[in-house]
Parts: C-alpha cells; structure tokens; sequence
C-alpha cells in the first residue's frame, strides 16, 4: 500500500499543535473518520499509551488498537492494528511565529480478503483527501487553542 502525506503551516507554535494532536476529544474533531476510544488510562496521548478505536469504515465496524511510540514538541509517532495497519507520524517544526507540521500515514494492508478491501478502502479514503482536510483542520484547531 502506500504511504500518504500532508504539509501546512500552523499560525501556533508546536505545543499547541501537540496538545490538539494528543486530546481525544480534539482528535474527534479532526480526524477523517468518527471513532470512540477506550482503554485510555490519561486525558491525553503521551508515549506508551494503548488504547482501543473504534468507528466505521468502507460500511463496517471496525476496531485498532492503538499504541503511541512517541509524543513530545516535535513528534507524535503511532501505530493502529486492526483490520488494516496504519503507521501515523506528524513532524512538529517551530517556524516564526507558527508550526510546519509534516503528517504521514502509512496504509498497511492486513491479512486476508477482508484485509485487503480494508487496505484498499482506507486508500481511497486518502486518495480523496482525508489526510490534507485533517491537518487542515488540526491547523485550524491549534490556531484557537
């Protein structure tokens, strides 16, 4: 599968970028597909954290499990496990007054038809744009917070 990108500038500097990166209830803001969490122990992401997503995709339920690798001023790196694998990194970069931030998504496709149409069908869902509208609406976010 592929590995799908997004860039834009903030007017917030990297923390506030990363404190709306990092809350639940901001990410349903922004993210591309509705989803509930559970299984978080924090009010927030913070490295080490697990946590079970669920929402609906290509028509159906689906669950990941959700472990975030790092989080601090200049990254949030994780990974989802479920149905279809995603590796999901934004780059925080101070820039004058505001933030670049560099997102990337890596689609892994998981074992299995199911897997496969899962894989496929998170593609498209880039492929049309979701990742460019999050980060945009992350930007908005972060510029408010």
């Amino acid at each position: 599968m592929r590995i799908w990108k997004a860039h834009t500038t903030v007017m917030a500097r990297p923390e506030a970028v990363l404190d709306v990166l990092t809350d639940p209830q901001a990410c349903a803001r922004w993210a591309p597909v509705a989803f509930a969490v559970e299984g978080l122990d924090a009010p927030r992401l913070v490295a080490g954290s697990r946590a079970r997503v669920s929402g609906r995709l290509a028509g159906r339920q689906v669950g990941f499990d959700v472990e975030v690798h790092e989080a601090h001023h200049a990254r949030l790196s994780l990974a989802a496990s479920g149905p279809v694998g995603l590796d999901v990194d934004y780059e925080l970069e101070a820039a004058g007054d505001g933030s670049e931030v560099r997102a990337s998504v890596r689609v892994r496709p998981a074992s299995g038809l199911t897997g496969r149409l899962m894989a496929h069908a998170t593609d498209a869902l880039f492929a049309a744009g979701a990742l460019d509208a999050a980060v945009a609406r992350i930007a908005r976010e972060a510029a408010v917070s």
